[in-house]
């Protein structure tokens, strides 16, 4: 009788200590969860402001330089006017500068002539691209350099930069196909860059336009461009929002699941094991005991 209660003891404190450990367990591992999902997010985070920085200085260095060789021409063409209507010098001195097209502007905004003879006649009337260098008729000492955006005349993805000549006649424009800049745009994007980061498995990060509500970057790149998932009951999601983007870290329960299983039984073996040489000492004990009582009866008997 006194080795059944010992048992059902023993079972008792073993059951009541696997349940402590697994809620201790799911503590652990929920604020591990949160700890690991913060370090993410500001990695995350941090390299998106680091691209955003980086290719704001590089588009502004490229502008820079756009205008610089937009003025060089100018100059050429002002120490050499013949060659203003020569469509083959300027596209040799275009080729030189490392330009794609040159324009020559009048006062209204025009194109008369320059390196691509079929652009000719278009003017800042002719389209929304074309508009954006309006402003230029009415400050002679402006310059401007346009970001990356389809042309009028064909919608190719060019840069347009502008200046008045060193006389104010006319304006000069050129145009170039930003390769570069294009390259590194599409190596910075969210979605290479979130691609690329490390993730531990049955973890995601995935970046949100917040407006459009559109996946621009996962770690996951079949979830790129697909619109934002619902919340998963087996999934845990830490969100942050920042700019126009919300970062999320998703965490897959069963990514602890397995470590808890292991922890558990190698736990529940441990006292299973202790509580059988507990129950067994215990035996040994009160059969001693009992057999102390029965020669010291038997004893007083004789």
């Amino acid at each position: 009788m006194r080795k059944r209660k010992i048992l059902v003891l023993s079972i008792t404190i073993v059951a009541i200590a696997l349940i402590l450990e697994t809620c201790i367990l799911r503590y652990v591992n929920e604020k591990n969860a949160q700890t690991t999902s913060n370090v993410l997010l500001d990695r995350v985070i941090a390299v998106l402001d680091k691209n955003e920085s980086s290719e704001e200085r590089f588009v502004k260095s490229l502008k820079d330089d756009y205008i610089v060789r937009a003025k060089a021409i100018s100059y050429i063409v002002d120490a050499k006017p013949e060659v203003e209507y020569d469509i083959d010098e300027l596209q040799k001195i275009a080729s030189l500068m490392s330009v794609d097209e040159i324009h020559f502007i009048d006062e209204t905004g025009t194109i008369y002539s320059g390196s691509i003879p079929k652009y000719f006649g278009y003017s800042f009337d002719s389209g929304e691209q074309m508009a954006f260098f309006k402003q230029m008729l009415n400050n002679y000492d402006l310059t401007l350099c346009q970001d990356v955006t389809p042309n009028t005349a064909e919608a190719k993805e060019m840069m347009y930069a502008i200046t008045w000549n060193e006389s104010k006649t006319h304006m000069v424009q050129v145009g170039i196909t930003p390769k570069r800049l294009l390259k590194e745009l599409k190596q910075n994007q969210i979605s290479n860059v979130v691609a690329d980061m490390p993730v531990y498995k049955g973890m995601e990060i995935y970046v949100v336009n917040s407006k459009t509500k559109i996946i621009e970057g996962a770690t996951d790149k079949n979830k790129i461009g697909k619109k934002i998932l619902t919340s998963h009951k087996n999934y845990q999601y830490i969100t942050r929002k920042h700019g126009n983007y919300n970062v999320s870290v998703s965490i897959s329960e069963s990514m602890f699941s397995q470590n808890n299983i292991v922890a558990i039984l190698i736990v529940g073996i441990y006292l299973t094991l202790a509580s059988c040489l507990l129950v067994l000492m215990l035996s040994r004990v009160l059969k001693e005991k009992y057999e102390k009582e029965k020669y010291m009866y038997t004893s007083n008997t004789d």
